[in-house]
């Protein structure tokens, strides 16, 4: 089932009634919360009482008196988005109204009746969310806080967000999910961290906990959100925002694009929140991983060849934040087959192989972006025959770190790398 109907959040639910109108049966989305009820204004009741055929999971329906919401209940069935459509069409006609945890249109059903339905067919009465009253009850400004879930997701989802001075409210999965936050935390260097949960908000057995991430003991009722006030401990040291991060962030078995030329090629790669990368002849992936962290609505598939590379990938993308990352084992070109259309394509391993450049070239849609590194002769030569007939930008980059000579340091030269950047379709 999705999150956002499991009531595991503690947050609002909502209520949906169906008329009529051009598109179908009109659904009003009203939001109810742990408070159930008593927390609702008249015009939700009103569409509550008026319905013929109430929808939600078991704990929504609950919330509601019998006498005075007479209308058939029905608990969702899992999975519920494809089943969706049919369920509108079966009670087309009738008034429906449909219960869900939380500010429909915030990780809710709204959004998601919005995308099968149509908005066209929505009227939104909103309930403050579990977000909005976690916020109120600590005094933080609701603009200044990420909210992340972890219902259906990795916990190592988090350590994307770790920053010193952050606040992060984390939407919950249930009642392990707090111990499991602590130990994340504090595993990861930010056990002083001070955590709060905030269990049954709304409700009138509302109970809120702090303490410290490293101090955290006992269970939580499955209905709760988790406050953190990011703070790393001693000796931590806390990763940038932007592109090019320490080598010694990442495993890896000497295959990996280094920090300087990481940080070179992915401003050519340039991300884009929404775009798909594939990241060929990943290595430890630290291309793909780094093009997910500039926004969480980056994604990525890398394709590596060598499974123990392609586990190290994983073990990385989860360490960073990002564990979302998609790992694919096998040998491009012939891997490349099957895949979701990139937006982006980097080529960092694998050049001269006969077929991955002209694959990837072919698998590109129009105005997509393709880069490619090359550290040989050979590879080299050939961005220089794909730049002669495709056009595009031809870069090299050469760094040089300061190393021990006897007593003094002199500058050790790093081999050039030669980058290709190309946009398909664009005139160059």
């Amino acid at each position: 089932m999705d999150e956002r109907y499991t009531g595991g959040q503690g947050r609002g639910g909502a209520a949906v009634s169906a008329g009529r109108s051009r598109g179908g049966a009109v659904v009003t989305v009203v939001g109810i919360g742990a408070d159930g009820w008593a927390g609702l204004a008249e015009p939700a009741r009103a569409a509550l009482r008026d319905a013929e055929v109430l929808l939600g999971g078991p704990r929504q329906l609950d919330l509601l008196p019998g006498d005075a919401v007479p209308g058939e209940r029905r608990e969702w069935p899992s999975p519920l988005v494809p089943a969706l459509p049919g369920i509108l069409d079966e009670l087309s006609g009738r008034r429906v109204a449909v219960l869900a945890s939380g500010d429909p249109m915030f990780f809710g059903i709204g959004a998601t009746l919005a995308r099968v339905a149509g908005p066209d067919r929505l009227r939104v009465l909103p309930h403050p969310s579990s977000v909005a009253l976690a916020c109120a009850r600590l005094g933080w400004g609701s603009e200044h806080v990420q909210v992340l879930s972890v219902v259906g997701r990795p916990l190592d989802t988090l350590r994307r967000a770790l920053s010193p001075g952050a606040r992060i409210v984390v939407l919950s999965a249930g009642a392990g999910s707090p111990a499991g936050i602590a130990e994340l935390l504090t595993g990861a260097g930010w056990g002083g961290s001070p955590m709060t949960v905030l269990e049954r908000l709304g409700a009138p057995d509302e109970r809120v906990v702090s303490g410290t991430a490293a101090e955290w003991r006992g269970g939580s009722d499955p209905l709760n959100v988790v406050a953190v006030e990011c703070r790393p401990d001693p000796g931590t040291r806390p990763l940038g925002e932007t592109p090019g991060l320490p080598d010694t962030a990442y495993d890896h078995d000497g295959q990996l694009t280094k920090r300087e030329v990481r940080a070179v090629t992915l401003a050519h790669l340039a991300p884009r929140p929404g775009e798909l990368l594939w990241d060929v002849g990943a290595g430890s992936g630290s291309i793909g991983i780094e093009w997910m962290r500039a926004h969480r609505g980056c994604t990525a598939i890398a394709v590596e060849s060598r499974p123990e590379r392609a586990e190290r990938i994983t073990a990385n993308a989860a360490a960073l934040g990002v564990p979302g990352l998609r790992v694919v084992i096998g040998r491009a070109p012939g891997s490349l087959a099957g895949l979701p259309e990139p937006d982006v394509i980097f080529v960092g391993g694998g050049l001269t192989r006969d077929g991955v450049l002209d694959g990837c070239l072919a698998a590109l849609k129009s105005g997509g972006r393709l880069v490619a590194n090359a550290v040989t002769v050979q590879s080299e030569a050939l961005l220089a025959a794909a730049h002669a007939e495709h056009g595009g930008e031809l870069v090299r980059v050469q760094v040089a770190r300061a190393e021990p000579v006897g007593g003094f340091h002199g500058w050790r030269a790093a081999m050039p790398v030669t980058i290709w950047t190309h946009e398909k379709g664009l005139q160059q």
